[in-house]
């Protein structure tokens, strides 16, 4: 196996080692005898595998046995440092330029173990059902195509209106009355045409209406509006189809986001099964909320901070690069604290309806 140094600097500072990978933070070794330097030197030059690194150190008059360099090595990959050689491209140098950022963010994560194009190659092999392209739902979309997600079926029923420009950046002013879900998907193949499209026109009144669409898919993103139990219905839909859910949205001063991953995390029922005691002032409020109609204050940069939130907790879904970061919680982002973030988990309820509906999962999954 070759190994290859990620992208990193490095200096000696007396008998110890400086290394910058992450410019947030550095790592500082003690190396009296610049055999880590040596190493890194050689490892700079190019991918080697042991032995290579081996007679290269040697050439530099470091003089290391193979297995001194396996530990080494280990220690790196430890840190993070290095990576296997064989993961850094996809060999196809077309998709290696279409997704140079991409691979690189992968790059952060990837390991001995895990490729960056591994994590590529997940995402391009994944089919996204993305439940609303309006506010949030528009740049989800745009989120998921710079990503490369292979396949979206996306679900709206709405028509483009002047008044969702100030948060919709997919339309234009040609695309007034005509389909959302159609304009979304013209976007998506005029920008990337290897992503694959479907769209669904139908307005949603219930879990049962998104039966027909779960089959096939490896995730639910976005979110439904028009009536305040869309949310559960979703959420129901996704916990049947044993399939993860990201969810988001936006009251006046507070974003949130959402996600479940059924049969594991606890559902939004589990949320929702929390009422305050009736004849409270609390349960009037809630009461109040569920049956409030208002102006959507959503702008742009709102919007946008909520699609870029789902679609990243989609990402660590569908490629593993981070554990999901909202499983069975709610992430909060409160405008008036100035976007401060907070995490609050839904409760755990052994006897949830919703969660008992999850289909039984493989030891593998």
């Amino acid at each position: 196996m070759r190994v290859a140094l990620k992208e990193c600097s490095w200096r000696a500072v007396g008998e110890d080692l400086v290394i910058v990978f992450d410019p947030r933070e550095s790592i500082t070794l003690e190396d009296p005898e610049g055999k880590i330097g040596a190493l890194l030197t050689a490892l700079g030059q190019g991918p080697r595998s042991i032995p290579e690194l081996r007679a290269a150190l040697g050439a530099r008059g470091v003089d290391v046995t193979e297995e001194e360099l396996g530990k080494g090595v280990e220690g790196l990959a430890g840190l993070g440092l290095i990576e296997r050689a064989g993961g850094r491209s996809t060999g196809d140098p077309v998709v290696d330029e279409r997704h140079f950022s991409n691979l690189a963010f992968f790059g952060t994560f990837a390991d001995l173990d895990r490729h960056r194009t591994d994590f590529l190659r997940r995402v391009r092999d994944a089919h996204v059902l993305v439940l609303g392209v309006g506010g949030g739902g528009s740049s989800l979309v745009q989120c998921l195509a710079g990503l490369g997600v292979g396949r979206l079926t996306l679900l709206d029923h709405d028509r483009v209106e002047s008044r969702n420009f100030a948060r919709q950046f997919l339309y234009r002013h040609e695309d007034i009355g005509r389909s959302k879900v159609e304009r979304a998907r013209a976007w998506v193949q005029a920008y990337d045409p290897d992503i694959e499209v479907r769209t669904v026109d139908r307005w949603v009144a219930g879990p049962e209406d998104l039966a027909d669409v779960t089959d096939g898919i490896d995730l639910m993103a976005g979110g439904l509006d028009g009536h305040p139990d869309a949310g559960l219905w979703v959420n129901e839909a996704a916990v049947r189809a044993g399939v993860p859910m990201v969810a988001g949205g936006a009251t006046r001063t507070l974003l949130s986001y959402i996600s479940v991953n059924p049969g594991v995390s606890p559902c939004l029922a589990c949320e929702f099964s929390q009422r305050p005691v009736e004849g409270t002032a609390a349960a009037a409020a809630e009461d109040i909320v569920y049956g409030m109609r208002t102006t959507n204050p959503l702008i742009g940069p709102l919007a946008m901070q909520v699609g870029s939130l789902i679609a990243l907790e989609s990402l660590r879904y569908l490629t593993g690069f981070q554990e999901p970061l909202a499983a069975g919680a709610r992430i909060r982002i409160d405008l008036r604290d100035g976007l401060a973030g907070s995490r609050v988990p839904f409760p755990d309820v052994p006897d949830c309806p919703v969660c008992a509906l999850a289909p039984a999962r493989s030891a593998a999954a």
